[in-house]
């Protein structure tokens, strides 16, 4: 690992797997990288194992972080990834202590031989059995989600462990204000960071071709790009393919047990995940980009990164009228009903992006995560940096 400052602290970040998927933490600790050492921790994630291929898959991949066989790629200056062993499932005390025997016996050496003071940031609640036995200096949590909501994961325990690393965390930054409204009903201040965006990357002038994989579809193209789940409203795709009288809906990304119904409606085309460099050709050979997200209680918790990449591709964009969109309803169509939906798509494959909402995207420039990063390391970090577009809360009650 190359030198940084030695006056600065060691991060040891507790996250999804590095470079699985463009994380908003990923995005952060890459600002970071030229100034500090980083041990990023990958986990298992959340949910408990079954049986079906998405577990077989994911379990192989674990099996390769262990044994060292999937640590070739090239990481960035000063960023080491570890692969901790630990046991896939949450639910029971066994698991708990069992998951924190591991870890410390594990993390434990590590952290103690690393160049003080030692920084933990986490964006998952599972590290909650670590807060105390393991000797960092510092814990941040990075509250990105609500976790306990989320369909398909292990919620009840989630919550509790969670509701743990609320109590315990030293510094708390929320990525949107829901969370952040949520953190101070369980009494505790936090710091206000939206997600940013690189628009150099998705304006830049890339390839022009079609990807091969959107080959003999019929234009125009109405994309969706992301997890695939039961966060998804069915009857909103289920109009706009009815109503959609040429053209396809590219449901392109992961899937984490999505309703069956989604892919039999209309029009539909379901595309596996997509490197992330490809993302932006698919922007461009979109013609409106779509969030067709129900409204529950984990959506009106979401801070989808995608938000602010669709606006930066300069394509009209048509969404779910939740929280995390009213911010920039001035930049895009919002809807609330499958009517509103399918009508707001049909609109903007007819007349393009409105003069306005372009205008109004010129607020973008001000979202980059180099700005970003410089908030998050003043207020996790202690570093005396300028702090962008964000505030504390009160605590609440």
């Amino acid at each position: 690992m190359a030198e940084a400052n030695v006056h600065l602290p060691s991060l040891l970040v507790f996250a999804d797997d590095w470079g699985r998927h463009p994380s908003s933490c990923q995005h952060l600790i890459r600002q970071l990288l030229d100034r500090y050492r980083v041990w990023w921790v990958n986990t298992i994630g959340m949910r408990s194992p079954r049986l079906d291929l998405a577990t077989l898959l994911r379990g192989w991949e674990k099996l390769r972080h262990w044994s060292g066989r999937s640590n070739d790629v090239t990481l960035p200056v000063n960023l080491r990834v570890v692969n901790p062993r630990m046991w896939p499932w949450l639910t029971r005390r066994f698991d708990r202590w069992l998951n924190q025997r591991l870890l410390l016996r594990q993390l434990g050496p590590l952290v103690r031989s690393l160049p003080s003071p030692v920084v933990a940031v986490t964006t998952l609640p599972i590290v909650a059995d670590l807060m105390g036995p393991l000797p960092v200096d510092r814990w941040v949590y990075y509250c990105v989600d609500d976790f306990g909501q989320w369909p398909g994961l292990d919620q009840v325990p989630l919550r509790q462990m969670e509701e743990e690393v609320i109590r315990r965390a030293d510094t708390l930054i929320a990525a949107g204000a829901t969370l952040q409204e949520r953190l101070a009903r369980m009494g505790r201040d936090s710091y206000l960071l939206t997600h940013g965006v690189e628009l150099e990357f998705w304006q830049g002038n890339g390839p022009t071709a079609d990807l091969p994989a959107l080959e003999g579809l019929e234009r125009p193209l109405v994309v969706f790009w992301g997890v695939i789940d039961r966060r998804m409203d069915v009857a909103f795709v289920q109009r706009l393919g009815a109503d959609l009288k040429q053209g396809t809906v590219v449901l392109a990304g992961p899937d984490s047990d999505p309703d069956p119904a989604l892919f039999r409606a209309d029009r539909v085309v379901r595309l596996p995940p997509l490197p992330f460099g490809q993302l932006p050709q698919l922007g461009r050979a979109a013609a409106v980009l779509i969030m067709p997200y129900a409204d529950l209680p984990v959506t009106r918790a979401i801070q989808p990164l995608k938000l602010k990449e669709y606006l930066a591709t300069g394509k009209p964009t048509v969404v779910r009228d939740l929280p995390a969109n009213r911010a920039w309803a001035d930049c895009l169509d919002l809807a609330s009903t499958p009517e509103e939906f399918a009508r707001a798509v049909l609109l903007r494959l007819e007349t393009g992006l409105p003069e306005e909402q372009r205008r109004a995207r010129a607020r973008l420039a001000e979202e980059g995560w180099s700005a970003k990063a410089r908030a998050f390391e003043e207020w996790a970090l202690g570093a005396d940096r300028s702090t962008g577009d964000c505030n504390r809360t009160t605590k609440g009650g």
